[in-house]
């Protein structure tokens, strides 16, 4: 078999088999398959797409090409949920120990940040001693002990994903629905959970711009579990507006810690009980109102706080921080964007607050960058929200005076003011069942 065939076969739009698709991702781990090659395959995918047949056989082979965690030794049914990224998601930080409370086992393998999104992990680092690396009987023992653990994925998960989509990143072949599906589901199957809820963001702070985009990606993943024996659902959420206020890691954790009070922003909690009635539906805990039911329930009664207190306390850092929030490292500088003149705020660019928060350094701007976990920003005023002239519509923080003006000229173009209120859309833009059918809100 000869990669040149393979790259021609899908050239021209044919089908490529099960042992086509393996032979280039074998080849390409091992180093037989050189990179412009590879580079060729993944252009004429990108161009000629795959079905999806194709895409379920591309996501498994790229989840065995490396470590599959087994939590075959936990009881109970494990779901597992994954967001497609945006501005000001900390949703994680609130679903997991909700989920846990309501007595169904979380693990969770979270990342790090990508472009303007935040990364869980990232967010997780920001609380002093609080360790994301653990090991695989750290990660099980741990979920055995007290129901729940967050970590990061280990070196050798879907390594082949990792290879191809730096290989993607740099051959203006990530927009493709097959390849991003095939990726986010390759890391979920090797996760090892039993089944999956997808959270996938569209607007202007997500990767997804459109709600046809969104939709087609998250019926794609779908139809990947489905076929591998994985149960998926999805839900098409908002991100044309930041989820919450606080945008940067340390003031995101504060402000999830807040929600799992009872005292979050509306948006946040309405979002995060969804996500986690999802999960608790899919672990056959109730229908969708008894799971809400559920979630809210143990937020009024403390037993989500309290569950996320022993994870942090598990996981080496201090359980106390969720009361005495002078425990996490505070910006030296605070700097108020004001309004130039009265009048609603008519639209925000929210991959632009993204990149505000990143200059103000809560995000890297390079793989090496280092991270202020303090560093980021609150959305005082939201779109459809009256300002007047002078009033505080952005709270900047940083450890940089040289930061600021960079990232005050970014919100400057990105905030639009007018006489007029715009109406806002659902949070819950769409879902997808298992089977595949799609409801538009």
């Amino acid at each position: 078999m000869r990669m040149y065939e393979i790259i021609e076969k899908k050239r021209d739009g044919m089908e490529l088999s099960t042992r086509e698709i393996r032979h280039f991702i074998s080849g390409y781990c091992s180093g037989t398959v050189p990179d412009y090659q590879a580079a060729a395959l993944l252009m004429a995918i990108f161009l000629k797409g795959m079905n999806k047949r194709e895409t379920a056989d591309l996501t498994e082979i790229m989840a065995a090409s490396g470590d599959t965690t087994d939590l075959s030794g936990i009881s109970g049914i494990k779901v597992d949920k994954h967001s497609t990224g945006g501005v000001g998601d900390k949703t994680t930080l609130i679903l997991a120990p909700v989920v846990a409370a309501c007595g169904v086992p979380v693990a969770k393998m979270s990342g790090r940040g990508l472009g303007h999104t935040g990364g869980t992990i990232d967010k997780l680092e920001s609380i002093p001693g609080f360790k994301t690396a653990l090991s695989i009987n750290e990660f099980i023992s741990n979920i055995k002990d007290i129901g729940i653990a967050i970590s990061g994925q280990t070196g050798n998960l879907a390594p082949a994903d990792k290879k191809l989509y730096a290989l993607r990143d740099v051959t203006a072949t990530v927009n493709s629905i097959p390849l991003i599906a095939s990726s986010i589901m390759s890391k979920k199957i090797a996760s090892g959970a039993d089944r999956i809820v997808l959270d996938v963001k569209v607007g202007s702070g997500a990767f997804m711009k459109t709600l046809e985009e969104a939709v087609e990606l998250a019926g794609a993943m779908v139809d990947i579990g489905r076929k591998v024996g994985r149960t998926t659902s999805a839900v098409i959420t908002d991100m044309d507006v930041p989820l919450g206020n606080a945008v940067g890691n340390s003031l995101e954790v504060m402000e999830a810690m807040d929600t799992l009070k009872g005292n979050g922003p509306e948006d946040l909690e309405a979002v995060s009980l969804e996500l986690a009635a999802r999960m608790l539906e899919l672990a056959g805990i109730g229908d969708r109102d008894t799971c809400i039911k559920k979630a809210r329930e143990v937020i009024e009664n403390g037993r989500a706080l309290a569950k996320m207190e022993a994870m942090i306390e598990k996981q080496g850092g201090d359980p106390g921080i969720t009361r005495n929030y002078s425990l996490f490292k505070k910006a030296r500088l605070e700097y108020s964007f004001n309004a130039e003149k009265a009048g609603y705020i008519e639209s925000v660019k929210t991959d632009s607050l993204g990149i505000a928060s990143v200059l103000l350094g809560a995000g890297r701007e390079t793989k090496d960058s280092l991270v202020d976990y303090s560093a980021g920003l609150i959305v005082v005023k939201k779109p459809g929200m009256w300002v007047e002239k002078g009033e505080t519509i952005v709270k900047l923080h940083t450890d940089f005076e040289s930061r600021l003006n960079d990232a005050v000229s970014v919100l400057k173009e990105s905030i639009t003011i007018s006489d007029r209120r715009t109406s806002l859309r659902p949070l819950i833009l769409a879902d997808i069942s298992c089977s595949g059918n799609v409801t538009v809100y």
